[in-house]
């Protein structure tokens, strides 16, 4: 669902219109009213520093003074804490209480007490996952597999693999329990479809047919589909040997990995004292030396909970509360319904 066309669809229908759209990344492109989202500034020497954007831009300078800098490394990361959701859910109450928005939409990443102020206050509340999340135990690694058998290229610098996506024949990009295999020498498809078809933990391998029949059928798409068994989940890990992984493998880096790497939430426990090499990098940080912070574990065992094929088991399916259950028309709904289903809420009694 994208949040742009909610704002279009609506606005279409009622130019009074007024939408809120607080936290989540494609924030800074849609148009709505009111928009406010994570984002860090990034000093030429390499400097990160918390902070977030808004539009109108003086929201951003009156939160950061009422509530502080965005606790940017509460929100991701091995120090994950509801610090993060008790910012965001300051900042919704703070834009219902001063614009009054008609549709506010927040991303929380745990429930808070925002849902009794705006119930308070009156407003029709709905409450919606992106997912349901089941326990996995069996790590997959696509592009060693591809690897081993001669379609992955790499590049070493400084002793170190890379991924070298341009000169591969074959390469995958993982998401949870997804991944997109790209095959750019088409002579090789079959034989890449045949390694994955005997592959422990991979359900299924979809092919054009496949790719249609599960939505999946987008010129983005790879030309081959991995789906996890359900007790098994995706790495992009393409290194073979822990020594040799790339240097961000151990840091917590959303844009160089090729791929989403879910042990970033995590700190290594092959780590003695994690929080005195924590604390020890932060000094180099604030003595102006270079610094990389490796807390990131190698270990994708580690990883407990994935998500991404639904089979209709309890826990693999997103969920979809409303204080309007007369709004709903069924027991369940399918993802492209929700944006309708939403806009009810602001347009139908």
């Amino acid at each position: 669902m994208q949040a742009d066309r909610i704002w279009h669809f609506a606005r279409r229908r009622e130019p009074s219109f007024t939408c809120a759209n607080l936290f989540w990344w494609y924030a800074m492109a849609s148009d709505a009213d009111v928009s406010l989202t994570p984002r860090p500034l990034y000093g030429a020497d390499g400097l990160k520093l918390p902070d977030c954007y808004s539009d109108p831009p003086e929201l951003r300078d009156d939160f950061n003074r009422e509530f502080g800098t965005f606790p940017l490394f509460h929100f991701w990361g091995p120090a994950t804490s509801i610090a993060s959701t008790e910012w965001i859910a300051r900042a919704a109450r703070a834009v219902d209480e001063r614009l009054a928005p008609t549709l506010e939409l927040v991303y929380l990443p745990h429930l808070g007490r925002l849902i009794d102020h705006l119930q308070e206050r009156g407003c029709r509340v709905i409450v919606l996952s992106e997912y349901g999340v089941v326990p996995v135990e069996r790590p997959v690694s696509p592009n060693r597999i591809l690897r081993e058998a001669g379609f992955l290229a790499l590049k070493l610098d400084l002793g170190l693999e890379y991924l070298d996506p341009a000169r591969c024949r074959a390469f995958a990009v993982s998401d949870h329990q997804i991944a997109h295999v790209y095959v750019q020498d088409r002579a090789v498809q079959d034989d890449v479809r045949k390694l994955f078809e005997t592959t422990p933990g991979v359900a299924e391998v979809l092919g054009e047919e496949g790719k249609r029949q599960h939505g999946l059928h987008h010129e983005r798409s790879g030309e081959l589909v991995l789906l996890a068994e359900p007790d098994s989940w995706f790495t992009y890990y393409f290194w073979l040997d822990d020594a040799r992984a790339p240097d961000y493998a151990r840091t917590v880096d959303i844009h160089r990995k090729p791929s989403f790497d879910p042990c970033e939430l995590l700190v290594d426990p092959a780590l003695r004292f994690p929080r005195l090499k924590a604390g020890a990098t932060l000094a180099r940080k604030a003595l102006g030396f270079r610094y990389v912070m490796q807390l990131t574990p190698l270990d994708a065992r580690l990883v407990k909970g994935s998500h991404g094929v639904v089979r209709g088991t309890p826990g693999d399916t997103p969920v979809f509360l409303t204080s309007e259950p007369k709004l709903l028309d069924g027991d369940a709904l399918e993802a492209v319904q929700v944006r309708d289903r939403i806009l009810d809420h602001v347009f139908r009694d």
